[in-house]
């Protein structure tokens, strides 16, 4: 048997409850884990409230997250990749707010010995998501990136591998995260009213391409700054599509194992850094959800089963 974080109802985080369940078996080609970090996304908190239902429909009870980090303590028939005691991170197939997970070995790296477990459990959504949008914009050395919420999850990810790229990065922020985003290089700026003319009086010619990862209606916007809509990408704003405008919504596409390797090697060479906001035991997965939820945190959150 194995704790997992489960709803069996749609809701806020008192519908989240930490039951027995039996270990995941792993497949072909599958490993199973023995959890040692899962990161908390906000998507998750999204999930459980049911508001991704219509385009992730869950049989329920369901459980929570992806990103995980840990020990291989089962492989199925085929796996050569790891072996038993193996650590690693990347992306489960069984939820990761779990004491136990099962994963495709396609979807997992090595752990370097030197990188933290919190760390480790939070690269694979965010950042490959920012890998992979940041792919999608086409953003090459010399242009000016403008990034919406550039001190949140996959904001903070992006902001970091465009600046590796040799890309100015502008980034909409909190006042209280501006020092922390020019300390990864970013140019900050206050969000909402005159937003335009503080983009503009750095960036005179406007911006060759925007990431908006806030939601907060600022497409219109982008567009004016970007000159078009040819090169805006939105996470959040699903309904802007008519626009013109890039909407994503497959996270890493595909791009997960290239976008881990290439963040684990600016990781190494201290060209990117992962905050780590606070951490929470297994039991108290509703309590980082409903900090999640708020918004107003600094770096990640992870769950240590």
């Amino acid at each position: 048997m194995s704790l997992a974080a489960q709803f069996s109802e749609y809701g806020t985080s008192e519908v989240l409850r930490v039951v027995d369940v039996a270990a995941p078996a792993p497949g072909p080609g599958q490993v199973r884990l023995a959890v040692r970090a899962a990161g908390v996304n906000p998507f998750d908190w999204k999930v459980m409230h049911g508001f991704m239902s219509e385009m992730l429909p869950l049989d329920l009870p369901a459980g929570l997250g992806s990103d995980v980090a840990g020990v291989v303590e089962q492989v199925g028939e085929g796996v050569t990749a790891f072996a038993v005691g193996a650590e690693v991170l990347g992306t489960s197939r069984t939820p990761a707010y779990a004491q136990t997970a099962v994963a495709d070995t396609a979807a997992l790296v090595t752990k370097p010995a030197t990188l933290a477990w919190d760390v480790a459990g939070t690269l694979a959504g965010s950042g490959g998501t920012a890998w992979t949008v940041l792919d999608r914009l086409k953003v090459t050395q010399g242009e000016t990136l403008l990034i919406h919420a550039a001190s949140g999850g996959v904001g903070a990810f992006a902001a970091q591998l465009a600046v590796a790229r040799g890309a100015r990065v502008i980034g909409t922020a909190s006042q209280g995260n501006h020092e922390r985003l020019r300390s990864l290089g970013v140019i900050p700026v206050a969000h909402g009213e005159g937003l335009a003319d503080r983009v503009r009086a750095i960036a005179p010619e406007g911006v060759d391409a925007v990431l908006d990862a806030s939601g907060r209606g600022e497409i219109p916007l982008s567009i004016e700054l970007a000159g078009g809509p040819e090169r805006v990408l939105t996470l959040l704003a699903f309904d802007t599509g008519h626009l013109g405008v890039q909407v994503h919504t497959d996270g890493p596409s595909g791009n997960g194992i290239r976008a881990l390797h290439d963040i684990l090697a600016l990781i190494e060479e201290g060209r990117l850094h992962v905050p780590i906001w606070r951490t929470f035991p297994l039991a108290e997965a509703a309590a980082a959800l409903d900090l999640s939820r708020t918004g107003h945190v600094g770096g990640k959150i992870v769950l240590l089963p």
